[in-house]
């Protein structure tokens, strides 16, 4: 059943979602077409500078990101208490990066408000992705109609554990699509853009994790969402490549990151994780717990991921 964007996204549960955008038919239209022989793989450019612009001017901030051939993955922090840090100029400012402004004298506080809102509105970040893209791809091949199949899909991020599975989850994906052998070798990827320091659009890892995990003061807006070094992360992707998927072509050579001690999760659990992440979650991801305060909120019974028995606590956000 179709649930309304403003249902699903409900930043009293959650600032962390996972969206993915589609091309329509599943044409090869970011990638190479087998069928043509065109080359297509130029856009996946275009939707990387996006992402890129676009955080810089959205109270939104990119945690992850692949671009395949026919689809992307985004892995996204909603950062509203930002926005309500903006002032009238800056709201403007931030608008006109984006569309048109008539006559700025003219702008009435309800403008600004409904601005301010549509800064912060992941449906309104990834209208300005695809749509972009879509008259882009359109102009070049010299024709009209749908490029992206209907809505994006959005999931809930519900717990940190969600947050970080989600993020390995989208950085693996070409080396699951058997397209490259190692991390370091993903093009158009969050993983390879953190390898060779281009991560500047991207929301900062800590430094130095060690054990001890930081709480920003009440009311502060911290720049680090996930307490997990950059070296750690690395090694988590890395080692979570390693486990073999039999609805997957590709993986790589395994190995333990120290990150699994500190998240509390056994080697066992984490490979169960990784290896059905695909399949074991659809709407929303996160802990038992998280899951059942996220149906009550969109008035379901039920959420794809409730009747696995091993569900536990995780670390909350």
């Amino acid at each position: 059943m179709t649930i309304a964007r403003k249902h699903q996204v409900s930043l009293e549960h959650t600032r962390y979602y996972h969206c993915t955008s589609r091309c329509v038919r599943r044409a090869f239209l970011c990638g190479k077409d087998y069928f043509t022989g065109r080359d297509f793989n130029h856009r996946r450019q275009w939707i990387e500078d996006r992402l890129a612009f676009l955080q810089s001017v959205f109270a939104i901030e990119l945690l992850a990101y692949a671009v395949m051939s026919d689809h992307y993955h985004i892995v996204l922090r909603v950062n509203a208490k930002k926005a309500q840090h903006w002032d009238t100029s800056e709201v403007t400012s931030r608008w006109k990066k984006l569309f048109r402004v008539a006559d700025e004298a003219s702008i009435t506080d309800k403008e600004i408000t409904l601005w301010r809102q549509r800064l912060f509105d992941i449906s309104w970040f990834m209208r300005c992705i695809n749509e972009r893209i879509a008259r882009s791809a359109n102009r070049e091949d010299r024709c009209t109609g749908r490029f992206w199949e209907g809505r994006f899909k959005l999931q809930a991020l519900l717990d940190e554990t969600a947050v970080l599975t989600c993020m390995v989850y989208v950085d693996l994906n070409p080396i699951r699509a058997d397209l490259t052998k190692l991390p370091e070798c993903s093009t158009h990827t969050s993983i390879k853009a953190r390898i060779e320091n281009r991560a500047g659009h991207l929301m900062p890892l800590l430094q130095n994790c060690g054990n001890h995990r930081e709480a920003p003061n009440p009311g502060e807006i911290s720049r680090v969402p996930l307490q997990i070094s950059q070296e750690d992360y690395l090694y988590l992707v890395d080692w979570s490549g390693r486990i073999v998927r039999n609805d997957k072509r590709g993986f790589i050579p395994a190995g333990a990151p120290p990150i699994l001690s500190r998240l509390n999760r056994c080697g066992e659990s984490w490979s169960r994780e990784i290896r059905y992440y695909g399949t074991w979650y659809f709407r929303a991801a996160g802990s038992l717990d998280s899951l059942q305060d996220y149906c009550n909120h969109l008035k379901q019974k039920w959420l794809k991921g409730m009747g696995r028995a091993d569900l536990k606590p995780h670390i909350a956000l």
